[in-house]
């Protein structure tokens, strides 16, 4: 089990005047919530599953350095949606390594599986 902290404060989604973000993931609420306990993130700052997003935290620079000395593991913003994408179709959220690939793979199939079903009504 394993919980994982993004880079989205390299792009513009994780700037919010000054402040930069990211996210903080995990294998499992319990790890997530635990982390952020140790690091100081109050709980009421967690976001919990939705259509759009997976169970996470957003965090500042100074708790994204704690959590990165806790053990958390670095990953992509790009790792971190195929992850919660992944999550969201089979429950897991993988390996970081083979996220975005997984991903790829997973929108092309999509793309044959529509393709299959238009020629077949065209």
């Amino acid at each position: 089990m394993t919980v994982y902290v993004d880079d989205m404060y390299l792009h513009s989604i994780g700037r919010f005047g000054r402040m930069k973000m990211s996210h903080l993931i995990a294998d499992t609420d319990e790890e997530l919530h635990a982390l952020a306990q140790q690091i100081g993130v109050a709980r009421r700052h967690w976001q919990s599953p939705t259509a759009t997003s997976g169970s996470h935290y957003d965090i500042c620079m100074s708790k994204r350095e704690l959590a990165i000395a806790a053990g958390a593991v670095e990953i992509t913003l790009r790792q971190c949606a195929a992850m919660n994408m992944r999550r969201r179709m089979t429950g897991q959220l993988g390996d970081p390594k083979s996220a975005a690939e997984w991903l790829v793979n997973r929108l092309v199939e999509r793309g044959a599986r529509l393709n299959r079903i238009n020629g077949e009504q065209g």
